[in-house]
C-alpha cells in the first residue's frame, strides 16, 4: 500500500525546520492531513580506538529532558560531502580529528514524520588536537567500551536512535572492511 501525496502546504519555515501538512490520499481513496517534518541532511561518526572504546559525548536533550550518551553529529553544510561533514562534526563536538571514515550505517531516524536522514561513518583511528569548539555540546566527552553498549542502551544511557542504531550496528556486525 503506497500513500499519495496530493499536495503540500508549508506551515512554518526557519534555517533548520520546514513544517509541512501533506494531503494525502490512502486505500479506499480516502485522505489524511498529514504533518510532515522537513530537514536536511545530517552525518556523523562511531570513532573506535585500539583499546575497543567509542568516542561518546554524554549530553542533555532539553526537549525530552533526558541524558545520554550519544556519537557525533551534525548538520551537513551546502557544498559539503556526508563524510567531511561528519569528520568535521566529530572534531568540532569532541576535540578529536578521525582518521580515515568508512560509510557504517544509514539512518532515517523519524519516517513516520520527517524526510530526516542520517550518514553515519566509522573510523578506527583519532588524534587529540583540543577542546571541542563549543562549550554547549556536550557535558562530557569519554571513550566508553564498545562492550558496554547493550548494557547503556538496556539502562536507558543511550536512547538517541542514530546513536544506537549506529552502536549497535557496530557491536553486532563489527568493523566495516
Amino acid at each position: 500500500m503506497r500513500w499519495t501525496v496530493h499536495s503540500e502546504e508549508e506551515l512554518y519555515r526557519n534555517q533548520w525546520l520546514d513544517i509541512r501538512v501533506a494531503d494525502v490520499e490512502i486505500t479506499g481513496g480516502r485522505h489524511l492531513q498529514h504533518r510532515v517534518m522537513r530537514t536536511g541532511p545530517g552525518a556523523g561518526a562511531v570513532v573506535l580506538n585500539d583499546a575497543g572504546e567509542v568516542l561518546l559525548e554524554w549530553r542533555h536533550r532539553f526537549i525530552p529532558d533526558t541524558w545520554g550518551y550519544e556519537v557525533p553529529i551534525g548538520g551537513i553544510h551546502d557544498g559539503e560531502t556526508a563524510e567531511a561533514a561528519a569528520a568535521r562534526e566529530v572534531e568540532e563536538e569532541t576535540g578529536w580529528r578521525p582518521g580515515p571514515l568508512r560509510p557504517l550505517v544509514y539512518v532515517q531516524p523519524t519516517p513516520g514524520i520527517s524526510d530526516s536522514e542520517h550518514h553515519i561513518f566509522f573510523a578506527d583511528t583519532a588524534e587529540h588536537v583540543g577542546d571541542p569548539a563549543e562549550d554547549w555540546e556536550a557535558e562530557r566527552i569519554e571513550w566508553v567500551p564498545l562492550a558496554d553498549v547493550p548494557k547503556l542502551v538496556a539502562g536507558r544511557k543511550i536512547v538517541s536512535g542514530t546513536s544506537m542504531t549506529a552502536l549497535l550496528y557496530l557491536y553486532g556486525a563489527g568493523r566495516p572492511s
